[in-house]
């Protein structure tokens, strides 16, 4: 169980000086969750969908990115992998043979080793996120913003009878995002009191406009962006059946529902690959 056996090879990455606008339009295009970013061939920063959220107004790379990226070799265990993942909260880790890079490996490529495996312990046993959803006519900018604060990747979202009618996650924001360009004006006038239209006051009185090109997300119900039908499991779904069903599907989580198909609770992927950190696993 290595990491050369699961890693994506071909690797989308982006040089150093580059557009933001671009790395926008590959996200959107491929459904990638982050981009690496290099100068000179050497991996040098990362960018995610949470950088592109964050930091909507930012259009340079070397300010969005992250640098200094935690990188592993080809060689690593796989178990080594999810610990690091776990430990740093990261999604993907850039694989490096000197500073080259040679590919990555992400949580989906660690959910598809586990829907191989045939593990039989059930996903209760995997802290599942306590559920937390939205109405579907909230509106997509504020979702956005609420997924901002509260570090989700995804949500699950009702309808008026408080049924589970959908699910939005980062990537969907993204597909729905775009880039609007404004002029904004800053005042940097001294403050002063003086009511008399003369000169000293109006000498003082100093404003500078310029543009803001920021990413936006329209005003517009997030039902009308959300995923609607959505893969759900039970407690007592087994590990291995619960990973196929997310690399099926190409999913991050999955709603957990009761007998009645209410909804109980969120499993997130990057729980689930705790599993490889049990001993049996680590060999």
């Amino acid at each position: 169980m290595f990491v050369r056996d699961f890693m994506t090879h071909d690797v989308v990455s982006v040089e150093i000086p580059g557009n933001r606008d671009d790395i926008l339009k590959i996200m959107k295009r491929t459904g990638i969750s982050g981009v690496p970013v290099l100068k000179n061939k050497e991996l040098i920063g990362i960018i995610t969908r949470k950088d592109l959220l964050k930091k909507s107004e930012e259009t340079q790379l070397g300010l969005l990115m992250t640098s200094d990226p935690i990188t592993i070799s080809p060689d690593t265990k796989l178990s080594e992998a999810a610990k690091l993942m776990i430990k740093f909260h990261v999604r993907r880790l850039p694989i490096v043979d000197g500073k080259e890079l040679v590919g990555i490996i992400s949580v989906a490529d660690l959910i598809n080793a586990i829907a191989q495996m045939k593990i039989k312990d059930e996903i209760k046993n995997f802290n599942p996120n306590q559920a937390f959803a939205l109405w579907e006519e909230t509106p997509l900018s504020l979702v956005g913003r609420i997924m901002e604060i509260s570090g989700l990747d995804a949500i699950p979202l009702l309808d008026e009878e408080g049924r589970l009618s959908g699910i939005i996650s980062e990537r969907d924001l993204i597909r729905h995002s775009s880039i609007e360009d404004s002029v904004e004006t800053s005042d940097f006038s001294n403050g002063t009191d003086d009511d008399e239209w003369t000169w000293e006051s109006i000498r003082d009185l100093h404003t500078l406009t310029y543009g803001v090109s920021k990413v936006q997300l329209p005003h517009r119900p997030v039902k009308t962006a959300m995923i609607k039908n959505v893969i759900n499991v039970t407690m007592n779904t087994e590990v291995s059946e619960c990973a196929l069903k997310m690399r099926r599907a190409r999913v991050d989580q999955v709603p957990i529902v009761n007998s009645d198909k209410k909804l109980v609770a969120m499993l997130f992927d990057r729980n689930l690959i705790s599993v490889l950190c049990k001993e049996k696993f680590q060999t």
